[in-house]
């Protein structure tokens, strides 16, 4: 019986290898629509950020609670990474992303109806539930679904994606306001609108298929010939036309899996300490970036969203810059200019700040932006890729904690912090996250572009240009 099933997981493990060197027009659209759900997180954390005012001057809360409200989903991804990654091994990616889409829905509107702060914060919590699902369920679509090569530039597209959801929040959010929307209104309208995008998700991810990947690995094969049939046109006649019981990895499996491969571990921990260092250097400096200029006198309400929309716009350029170079200049290269421009950037804008030398301040933020969307592009790509497939929940969950949890605590704490010991302190203090992310970059990650995971039995061939790394091969 085990050697059956040692067969059977070799058998799966072969096909799993020959999908991720193989292209379908499918595998791209779906990519896309991974990509796609990332505006509706993104538009939930950023708009936010530019209601504080109108919330603090509407209720009054204490620093602590203004930034439990902004933070709160934050925290509440932490849950849904985590659980949803295991969850999504365990029943399957599809059910488990409309599930999760349901759930935004319905949490986003009610952040429109919550009467008090207090109400808000606790909503806020259960709203990130889904939305660290989503990420996790969206990552392993697209590592599941798109060839290596392909499917690295893919999911670096994140955050491209993530300066556009604040761009439109900022538009949205200034038209209102200038429009001469009450505030108290204004800030119930701009969270409910989330629900708009995640409704139209919904009804586009009804007819998406189950990975054929995960059917392989859950020993699904007659379900998965028939996927793979529809989408690549191949029959996988390496696999048998029976369903063979296959079974479930523990969460410590996982782990094992990582730390026995050198190149694995490698770029897991560097994507876990980079994911930290990105997170802290963007929810401490540039998420509270509106706040920030009107706290300075740099302009007023409606001038500092203006200033903030063209700076964001600078980002949407890199996001789209970084995965259209990365095939030429390798994920480690990426992070370490990525973080060498952070660092310089808010070094830059801490001087400024002392010196009083405010326009400066906006040509620094927007450097800065242009810098950390390249250094947080990788960060989910990297963990997600060269996990084992059977795992892959797990391991894109898991590493989305470690850009959740320094988010949370980033953007929870930082207004007392930044009011303790003021903002160009502060600036200052932010430079220490990038030289992390940097220092680790250059120490810890290898060159993992291409990265197509090989059995040590079964090894195949990588496509070309890419490069395959194996457990044997690395060592």
């Amino acid at each position: 019986m085990a050697v059956a099933l040692t067969q059977s997981q070799e058998l799966a493990d072969q096909a799993t290898a020959h999908l991720v060197q193989k292209y379908s027009p499918s595998g791209a659209r779906i990519g896309w629509m991974m990509i796609a759900s990332i505006f509706i997180e993104a538009w939930d954390l950023y708009s936010i950020s530019f209601l504080l005012v109108f919330l603090t001057a509407q209720f009054h809360p204490p620093a602590l609670l203004l930034g439990l409200a902004s933070a709160g989903t934050q925290a509440g991804a932490i849950v849904g990474s985590l659980c949803g990654g295991w969850l999504m091994d365990r029943v399957g990616r599809r059910l488990m992303f409309l599930g999760t889409m349901v759930m935004f829905i319905v949490f986003a509107l009610a952040q429109a109806f919550a009467p008090n702060m207090e109400s808000l914060a606790i909503i806020r919590l259960l709203l990130g539930i889904p939305l660290g699902a989503d990420i996790a369920v969206g990552y392993t679509y697209i590592m599941e679904s798109m060839p290596a090569g392909k499917r690295e530039a893919m999911g670096n597209r994140w955050q491209a994606m993530f300066a556009i959801g604040e761009v439109a929040a900022i538009i949205v959010i200034t038209a209102m306001f200038a429009a001469g929307i009450m505030p108290e209104l204004l800030w119930r309208i701009a969270l409910g609108l989330g629900a708009v995008p995640a409704i139209l998700l919904l009804l586009l991810r009804f007819g998406l298929p189950e990975t054929a990947i995960w059917l392989i690995q859950k020993g699904r094969f007659r379900e998965a010939k028939r996927v793979t049939r529809e989408q690549y046109g191949d029959d996988l006649d390496m696999l048998p036309d029976n369903d063979v019981q296959m079974p479930t990895g523990r969460f410590t499996d996982f782990f094992r899996d990582i730390w026995s491969d050198p190149i694995k571990r490698r770029a897991s921990l560097f994507a876990w300490i980079a994911s930290w260092a990105q997170a802290l250097e963007f929810s401490t400096f540039a998420f509270y970036l509106p706040v920030l200029f009107v706290l300075l006198g740099v302009s007023g309400i409606l001038m500092s969203n203006l200033l903030t929309l063209a700076i964001y716009c600078v980002a949407i350029v890199s996001g789209l810059v970084g995965p259209q170079i990365v095939h030429r200049i390798g994920q480690r290269n990426l992070s370490i200019y990525g973080f060498g421009i952070v660092l310089i950037s808010l070094l830059v804008a801490g001087a400024a700040i002392a010196a009083n030398i405010l326009w400066l301040v906006p040509v620094a933020a927007a450097a800065m932006l242009w810098g950390h969307y390249w250094d947080a592009e990788n960060v989910m790509t990297i963990p997600s890729m060269v996990a084992l497939p059977r795992y892959r929940g797990v391991a894109s969950g898991f590493s989305y904690i470690h850009t959740k949890l320094p988010q949370f605590l980033g953007i929870f704490l930082f207004p007392a912090f930044f009011n303790a010991i003021g903002p160009a302190n502060a600036t200052f203090f932010t430079a220490i996250f990038p030289l992390v992310g940097l220092l680790a970059a250059i120490v810890i990650l290898p060159e993992v572009y291409g990265f197509i995971e090989v059995r040590r039995t079964t090894p195949a061939a990588a496509p070309a240009g890419a490069v395959s790394v194996s457990a044997s091969q690395a060592a």
